[in-house]
């Protein structure tokens, strides 16, 4: 070993590390070690003088916070013409009492940013209210559709049936008194048989039509052939399909039917 080493086992160098409060554990001295530049961070901050902002903070809102002095040269020429503390200003007195108000800006945004922001606000709010409304709108004429759309086909079908009623109550009625043919075509119900060669001799008739160019006969509704089918059965045969009845005459159809309609009825 040179001389320049030094032996690490030697008395000389173990005093160069030993503890200076031997016996005290190195947790606790480092807990202490911790507190103290703790506190004296906390001094640090407490002796920290205050900057500029900061004063200013608080000058503004000691002033704020306080009434006009006398020494306020404002308040001195008032009160030469006359004004006393706590009385509104004007003649009569009904002026305000305080000061206006001071409104600091603390954001970047020009002036008039917040009313423009409100009505945009107010603008977007209105905005979906007409959404909704207009929604609410729709929804309701979509049901007021499909209400109408049901009670009419349910009075379709209702007059379609009337009608079939009223077709077969002909055939009988007619049959009784030997009528072979019924005055229209469709004044009794027609079998399948007759449907098909009706279809044919329509589609010839329309053919025919189209070369003669004759003028086209409106067809007649369901509601129409029953008004005209019920009209002819209570004036020949003085039959109601609603009553279900077969009256003596003409006097005893009108004495005792309710009327010549499904809505009589009822």
């Amino acid at each position: 070993m040179s001389d320049d080493e030094e032996d690490y086992m030697s008395d000389a160098f173990l005093s160069k590390i030993q503890d200076v409060k031997p016996g005290v554990p190195m947790a606790k001295r480092v807990k202490t070690a911790m507190k103290r530049e703790a506190q004296q961070h906390e001094k640090n901050i407490q002796n920290r003088q205050k900057t500029f902002k900061e004063q200013e903070k608080e000058s503004r809102e000691a002033a704020l916070h306080s009434s006009i002095s006398n020494q306020n040269k404002g308040f001195a020429l008032l009160q030469k013409m006359g004004y006393k503390a706590g009385q509104g200003l004007g003649k009569e007195g009904a002026g305000r009492v305080d000061p206006i108000p001071l409104n600091i800006k603390t954001d970047r945004g020009g002036i008039g940013l917040e009313e423009v922001k409100k009505r945009k606000a107010e603008e977007e709010l209105e905005h979906y209210r007409q959404k909704v409304r207009a929604k609410q709108q729709n929804e309701t004429k979509s049901m007021e559709d499909f209400r109408v759309r049901v009670r009419t086909e349910r009075e379709e079908r209702k007059i379609e049936g009337d009608l079939g009623r009223s077709q077969r109550a002909c055939e009988q009625l007619d049959s009784q008194k030997r009528i072979t043919v019924p005055r229209e075509d469709w004044y009794w119900p027609k079998a399948e048989a007759d449907e098909e060669d009706n279809a044919e001799e329509k589609q010839e008739e329309e053919e025919e039509e189209e070369e003669e160019e004759e003028e086209e006969i409106v067809e007649l509704t369901s509601l129409d052939k029953l008004q005209i089918l019920t009209s002819y059965l209570r004036g020949v045969h003085f039959y109601c399909i609603w009553c279900g009845t077969t009256y003596n005459d003409e006097e005893d159809l009108c004495s005792n039917c309710p009327g010549d309609t499904a809505a009589d009825h009822d």
